[in-house]
């Protein structure tokens, strides 16, 4: 028990004359040790390593999880080391609701059977969903969390000492310091020996006593420094493993990407799947579908059997038909030649296979020179790529200025 009190009066005694030194530090009333340069920008980049990983992680935790509630649940059930349970995702849950709804409408109805197919389809894309979140944090996240609460709090308690270690230095100079300042004083005070020779006893004692301050103080300065040394030696060892974090942290940053490219995909071929899927149902199942009203749209009209495809769908073989009649067949492209003024530049958004020899094929991507004629559906311009001509559907076009 005696010894504890001794450590905790110790102890108090080290806090106590740290932190005189440091608020005297902050006050300009006391020197302060500087730290290398090399040092400071090893600090300097570790103190914006650990900033910007958090900022990444915490945005990538949203990202990939954006309900606060299940993030919190989360993160509970890993500081108390318990697997955290399966969450279905929303792309199931929807999916679920979707063959539910099927069963009570009818399977055998057009929107019973559309639901099924669809609600199928959006399962797969909440599964794909899953795997995509359960690489992410393996490949992603595990890795910076486990810099943040590993390597970084290492970090951050060795530099912690090494501050007490710098603090305890400057004490140590100061003690010195102000040890020697004593030591001239009492070394420069009047002779006395002839009248007073008491005085002069005591003024030898006085500077003796100062002398063997002075020397330990010298030795408690010794002792500093080679602590700080050393701690500054730690210090910067672990600093510089900054460098390899970076570069596993690039490795999981490509990881990352990849599981992301690999998801998008999978979930562009499950969406072209599903496109053809209801595409290559008939227009019976579905009926005025495809019916639009000419008053509130730009596109033709068009009956169930008369359309095939629309554009972005998967078949590029496929084309838009007009069934406008106010369009003369008689209409010759070859005799038709561009007006003076309104030709403009257009590029192809999708492929477009020609229906007879009047229309031009177009490939996407594509740059061609479009016009009007008077007469003309709205719903068709002319084309022309080098010497070729002929019609050209509008909504398989992007104008350009």
């Amino acid at each position: 028990m005696d010894f504890n009190v001794k450590k905790l009066a110790s102890d108090a005694g080290v806090f106590f004359t740290r932190a005189v030194q440091f608020t005297e530090e902050k006050l300009g009333q006391a020197e302060k040790t500087e730290l290398d340069a090399h040092l400071e920008n090893l600090i300097a980049r570790g103190d914006c390593t650990k900033n910007w990983t958090e900022k990444i992680f915490r945005q990538t935790e949203v990202l990939l999880q954006p309900n606060p509630s299940a993030r919190i649940e989360e993160f509970f059930y890993e500081k108390l080391d318990r697997k955290i349970p399966s969450r279905t995702t929303n792309g199931e849950l929807l999916g679920q609701y979707m063959l539910d709804a099927a069963k009570d409408f009818g399977p055998g109805t057009p929107y019973g059977s559309t639901l099924i197919t669809v609600g199928e389809y959006q399962k797969r894309l909440g599964g794909a969903e899953r795997e995509f979140l359960q690489t992410s944090a393996i490949s992603f996240l595990t890795p910076l969390r486990n810099f943040l609460e590993g390597d970084w709090r290492t970090i951050s308690k060795e530099r912690r000492l090494l501050e007490n270690r710098r603090l305890d230095l400057d004490v140590c100079k100061a003690r010195l310091k102000k040890a020697k300042l004593a030591e001239a004083k009492a070394a420069a005070a009047p002779d006395f020996q002839e009248t007073r020779p008491r005085n002069y006893v005591l003024s030898a004692s006085a500077s003796a006593l100062w002398s063997e301050e002075v020397d330990k103080a010298e030795h408690e300065l010794r002792v500093a420094q080679t602590e700080f040394d050393r701690q500054a030696e730690v210090t910067r060892l672990l600093l510089e493993g900054i460098s390899s974090t970076h570069v596993n942290h690039l490795r999981c940053l490509h990881e990352f990407v990849e599981a992301q490219a690999a998801y998008y995909a999978q979930c562009h071929k499950l969406m072209q799947e599903l496109q053809k899927d209801l595409s290559s149902a008939n227009g019976d199942s579905i009926p005025n579908a495809f019916v639009i009203n000419p008053s509130t749209s730009g596109m033709s009209v068009c009956s169930p059997h008369s359309v095939t495809s629309l554009p972005g769908a998967s078949s590029p073989s496929r084309s838009l038909v007009s069934t406008n009649t106010l369009e003369p067949e008689t209409l010759k492209i070859e005799e038709v030649k561009p007006p003076a003024t309104g030709t403009r530049k257009a590029k192809v958004l999708y492929d477009y296979h020609a229906a007879d020899t009047s229309e031009l094929s177009l490939f996407s991507d594509e740059l061609i020179t479009v016009y009007t004629m008077p007469g003309m559906d709205p719903d068709w311009l002319i084309g022309e790529r080098g010497n070729e001509k002929g019609k050209v559907p509008v909504t398989y076009l992007e104008l350009l200025s």
